[in-house]
This record gives C-alpha cells, structure tokens and sequence, in this order.
C-alpha cells in the first residue's frame, strides 16, 4: 500500500473477495526524506488511514538498501554510459516483485497484489500450468509495459484486482468509500524518487563535463553540461536559439532536438524538426532480454513498443544477424556492453521516433505482454 488511491483500493476489493489483507508500506529511498520532493512521511500517513478505514494491518518495510544496490545504481551507470535507463522496469523486477515478494513469503503469504493496472491470465497447456501477463482492460493507463521482465514464478503469485476496471471506475469507488486519498494525484516521479527537477538530481550524482552542441552540417551551436544529463528527442533545456539564416521573421526557427551523443568526442548532436531523418529509426536492437513465458516467442509479426506512453507499433520480429559483434554500437553513438548473446532485431512497418538506448522494447501479441529487452 504506497499511499496511492490505486492500492487502496486494491486492499478494499482483495477483503471484500474474501482474502486476508495485510498491507505492506515500502520504504525505498532515504538520501533526501526530508526534502520538497520526497512525500514518504505523507504517503505513509495517507497508506495507514486507508488500512485503519478498510479493516486491514499495514506494516512498513524498508528496502533501501536493496533499492540503491539493484536500481539505483544501475540507474546512475547507464547514464553514465550515454543512455537513458527505464528505472521503472528494473524497480519493478528487482524491489516489487523481488524483495517485496520475498517479505511477504515469510510472512506466509500466499499471494501479493498491487495497484498496477495489468492482467494475469492462467493457461492450461501440454507443459503445465503457464501464466500470460496482460494488457489492463483500460489501455489508457495499461502499466504493462514496466512489468514485461516477470517470469512464471513471479506471476504466479500476483495479483492485480484493478486490471478489469478504468481509472475512473476506481476513483468512483474511492470516493463512494470515503477514503481519504479518494482525490489524491497519481504520482509521476521516478519510482521511489518522487517529482522533483531531474537535470538538478542528476547533477547530484554524475559529474558535468561540457563539450560542443553542434548541427548536422557541424555548426557549434551551444555547448552541453555533460552527455548524461539529455536524451534522444529532448526539445527542452537544450539552451540554444535559431541558427542565422534559419530564423524565422521573428527571430525563432524550428524546434531543436538532441538527435545524437556522440561519446568519444563527447558531442552532442541536434536536429531541427520533429521528423528530421536522424530521429527516425526503421529497425532496433535489444539486449538484456526477458521472456515472460522464459523462451523466446516465435519470429514473426507482432506489435511493440519503444517507450511507455506510445501507440503499439506494427513490427517483425528476428534475430540479429550472425555477423553482428558483441559490442553494438548504437546511430547515437552510445555503446552497449551487454555481454548476454541474447538479443533481438525489431524491423518496424513505419519508422520510429526517438528509439533511445537504455529504454525498454516490449512486444506483443494482441494483449498478451511477451516480453522485451533493453534497447541498443
């Protein structure tokens, strides 16, 4: 229970089905639990009210440790890296359905639930009991695409009471119960990190290190903090204007964005227009790959997606060609490390805007979540 109207009202539909509800708060980030941007104090306050209203223990947990060891700082590498990391997914993999499942077995749980908006399905096969992970019935706020690294034992102690209902349906039923964070805003913050200005986070913990912002015709144009601090498509905070001869009557020319990080020069790359060449990428490659059903599915066409908030794209599904080294090197420039042979080769029927190393390509077969990789 995070505080959020989500899991309440997730620990009010479990008891009501009949289930012995004891709510679990998790406590996971610490560098900073005093600041504007942190609200665990609040949230705590707001997860306890809502068990006291429902009928329900709560106990708080602490996972920080873990948190730090398993995301954060693999968070901070790919950064640091040149890539822009999903630490989303990763919390989800290693914290929710990992440590938090772990506490909950000794407590001797039989299942854990979570406020995600997604469906487990159970099928019956000639190899057993297997477990699909399923797109939410309200696709607006289907969640998914951050749960695509779950396998089979995993899923098969989960739970996810709101997959059937939209959003509205459960602000409804929160404010019909009286609880208390019936109105509260969703959060939008990096997973236990809360809402505060990422480029001043970051600064934090990575060093800038400032280097030229040029055109494709290699015009320098600005200069840049340090390749870490943007990502592929960022428009915002770039801190250039026009280039002379390309403004418009009232001094402004087309939009800028962050096409390219060049890490060895350590050059920035920006285009002008939305739909300039260098953002639009016809095929990718992913690494780090997990399967929901643990075997990869069978090439051919499926439907996939390159970032959360993004409409399925039609696509065909390959391996990557033999002759393909270890390292890839991705158009922007950034490396991959990955020493997992494991990858796969997503040919899209229309291009694709902004595919960024380090986020998440997740496929699908209709509604049914396959599974994805970490983009190269």
């Amino acid at each position: 229970m995070s505080g959020g109207v989500d899991s309440s009202v997730t620990a009010w539909l479990l008891k009501e089905q009949g289930y012995e509800v004891i709510g679990l708060f998790m406590k996971n980030w610490e560098d900073d639990d005093d600041s504007e941007y942190c609200s665990t104090r609040q949230d705590w306050l707001d997860a306890a009210s809502v068990a006291d209203l429902v009928g329900v223990d709560i106990e708080a947990v602490n996972f920080a440790a873990e948190y730090k060891d398993r995301v954060f700082a693999d968070f901070l590498r790919e950064y640091s890296a040149g890539r822009t990391p999903n630490p989303d997914v990763l919390c989800n993999a290693e914290i929710k359905f990992k440590a938090f499942l772990d506490h909950a077995m000794t407590l001797g749980a039989d299942h854990i639930a979570t406020g995600h908006y997604a469906r487990v399905r159970v099928v019956q096969g000639p190899s057993g009991t297997r477990y699909q992970l399923l797109k939410a019935l309200d696709h607006t706020k289907d969640q998914s695409y951050f749960l695509h690294r779950l396998n089979q034992a995993q899923l098969a102690r989960t739970l996810f009471p709101l997959g059937e209902m939209t959003k509205n349906e459960v602000r409804r039923l929160a404010h019909a119960l009286g609880l208390p964070n019936a109105a509260k805003k969703d959060s939008t913050g990096i997973c236990f990190i809360g809402e505060r200005p990422f480029r001043e986070f970051l600064n934090r913990y990575l060093p800038t290190d400032p280097g030229p912002i040029v055109t494709p015709t290699g015009e320098r144009v600005g200069t840049h903090r340090g390749l870490s601090f943007y990502t592929l498509g960022q428009r915002k905070g770039l801190g250039i204007g026009g280039v002379r001869g390309q403004q418009q009557a009232d001094g402004t020319g087309p939009v800028w964005y962050t096409a390219r990080k060049e890490m060895a020069s350590n050059t920035l790359h920006v285009v002008q227009g939305h739909d300039h060449p260098w953002l639009l990428s016809q095929a990718l490659q992913a690494g780090q790959v997990s399967w929901v059903d643990e075997q990869a599915p069978q090439g051919g066409a499926y439907a996939a997606k390159t970032r959360y908030r993004q409409a399925d794209a039609s696509c065909l599904l390959t391996a990557p060609p033999v002759d393909v080294a270890a390292s890839v090197v991705h158009p922007s420039g950034a490396a991959s490390a990955d020493p997992d042979p494991a990858r796969f080769l997503l040919t899209f029927a229309e291009p694709q805007w902004a595919v960024t190393p380090g986020q998440s390509a997740v496929l699908y077969d209709g509604d049914i979540c396959l599974g994805g990789g970490i983009i190269l």
